[in-house]
């Protein structure tokens, strides 16, 4: 039976019977690799006018189980409604399939296609003109500790053995009336079904002087090859952003030889992970690594003439700076869904199948919205990806969600964050404990724990991320009073 793993610490997403012994993208060992639920679960319906005798199984037509079966002369009250496990049928009308975007969702997507149906003709559309890569990946490139030749996933003879038509090109415009893309240099694909699972991009804060040679963002394979190009000993750069893009961008710069200074406009870093404590430890671990961290900082200008000379910040202070890196977060790739007429809000709106507001377009990846929920996390691409893939077809697979969970390592130090970390309202509570250079934390509203955090110490990941998912109440969690002892005094 092949299952679907996913590294904890990076999210690569893994297909086999068991987990990989170590992670391909990151190098975790398989002990940080989970079960990736999907929902591949078989489609039971009910055949109209079919009986089953229970005894044999023989099958009877008729509007009535018969007096005696047939075969080994059972009653009528041994026979039940036949029930079949039904896999749907491709749609005879669907010959065109068209996928715009190839990172995991569109390949995904891509491949799932090809494995349900031998004959629908499949075109992968991509507007960087290399082969798909491991965008997971992208700053270990930055940072030298893997070549190039190592971040691509598929290879051009996979596509060929597909029989996957790889494109390199950008979409213009979407007819839906005619279901017809128009690409920028002019080419037409006709499509019966159209995945969207063109991403996102990075979201550049409006701040004079973005614009400047030498601010930058690192977003795709280009952007890491322009930084590499532009490096050299000793150069000064910053980093605007203290997530979890801006620290591994700035780690792999410093391996490169460069001082780097992290620039966050929160009181804290990683503030969508951590609560302002267990944010402290990892800010004066930073400190021991030689990088600078400033946070609470405003930029008001990114400097110079031509190129960037440096960042000045609200409070008149100015950081030399020969690089800048954005990491301020991105944005679903919205505008042709929103120009051809689909339902968007923050991104392209989907259902549990994954279709758009028209009924021949699917979305799937960082574009995508599903139940409020834009994810942006490399398994809710695959796992999007593989039902759009299926459904886009003829199937009928819904995507079931999938826990907001961060396990992940900035500078050799180990990171937990599972749901809601920040207090929304007077009914939230955090419990933590911050003893020996490491930190755990429970967030509890109305009695009810909605998020955890662990730093450092990793030895009760699972407990606390069952109690999260299973949204298990204070007093239902004896292991883990023990370790906090604010739990006891809550429940009296």
């Amino acid at each position: 039976m092949i299952n679907t793993w996913k590294c904890d610490l990076c999210g690569y997403v893994h297909n086999g019977v068991e987990a990989p012994s170590s992670c391909p993208v990151c190098g975790a060992d398989n002990s940080h690799f989970s079960p990736l639920e999907i929902g591949k679960e078989p489609i039971v319906k009910p055949v109209a006018g079919a009986w089953q005798c229970s005894i044999c199984d023989h099958i009877t037509k008729g509007h009535a189980a018969p007096e005696t079966c047939p075969v080994c002369g059972a009653a009528a009250a041994l026979f039940h409604p036949y029930d079949r496990v039904e896999t749907p049928a491709i749609r005879a009308d669907i010959r065109r399939l068209v996928i715009l975007g190839a990172g995991i969702a569109g390949l995904t997507a891509a491949e799932e296609a090809r494995r349900q149906s031998a004959d629908v003709g499949i075109t992968l559309v991509s507007r960087e003109m290399s082969l798909p890569y491991f965008r997971l990946n992208l700053t270990r490139f930055l940072a030298g500790e893997v070549a190039e030749s190592d971040l691509l996933i598929q290879h051009q003879n996979w596509f060929d053995a597909q029989k996957i038509e790889y494109l390199a090109g950008e979409a213009h415009t979407i007819d839906r009336d005619k279901q017809k893309i128009t690409l920028r240099d002019g080419r037409q694909l006709e499509y019966d079904r159209l995945i969207l699972s063109n991403g996102a991009h990075p979201f550049i804060p409006p701040i004079p002087g973005t614009n400047r040679d030498g601010v930058t963002v690192l977003r795709t394979l280009e952007n890491a090859r322009k930084l590499i190009g532009s490096l050299q000993p000793g150069c000064r750069a910053v980093c605007i952003g203290g997530g979890l893009l801006g620290l591994e961008t700035a780690r792999a710069l410093q391996q490169r030889g460069a001082r780097v200074t992290v620039l966050e406009g929160f009181d804290w870093l990683l503030p969508r992970q951590l609560p302002p404590k267990a944010a402290e430890l990892l800010k004066t671990h930073l400190y021991s690594q030689q990088m600078d961290i400033e946070c609470g900082i405003q930029v008001k200008e990114f400097t110079g003439d031509e190129a960037v000379h440096g960042v000045l910040l609200e409070n008149g202070s100015e950081i030399p700076a020969d690089i800048v890196i954005l990491a301020t977060g991105v944005r679903p790739n919205s505008y042709l869904a929103r120009v051809c007429g689909l339902k968007v809000q923050t991104g392209v709106v989907v259902n549990d199948r994954l279709f758009t507001s028209d009924k021949n377009i699917l979305a799937a990846g960082d574009v995508t919205e599903h139940h409020g929920q834009v994810y942006g996390i490399w398994p809710a691409s695959y796992a999007q990806g593989l039902v759009a893939g299926a459904n886009a077809i003829g199937g009928d697979m819904e995507f079931p969600g999938i826990p907001m969970t961060n396990r992940i390592k900035v500078l050799d130090v180990d990171l937990f964050s599972i749901g809601q970390i920040q207090l929304t309202d007077a009914s939230s509570r955090l419990f933590e404990v911050k003893e020996d250079g490491s930190y755990r934390g429970l967030v509890c509203h109305d009695g009810q724990i909605v998020g955890a955090i662990l730093y450092g110490d990793m030895q009760l990941t699972v407990l606390m991320q069952k109690a999260v998912e299973q949204g298990q109440r204070i007093q239902e969690t004896d292991e883990l009073i023990t370790y906090f002892p604010g739990l006891r005094q809550a429940i009296g």
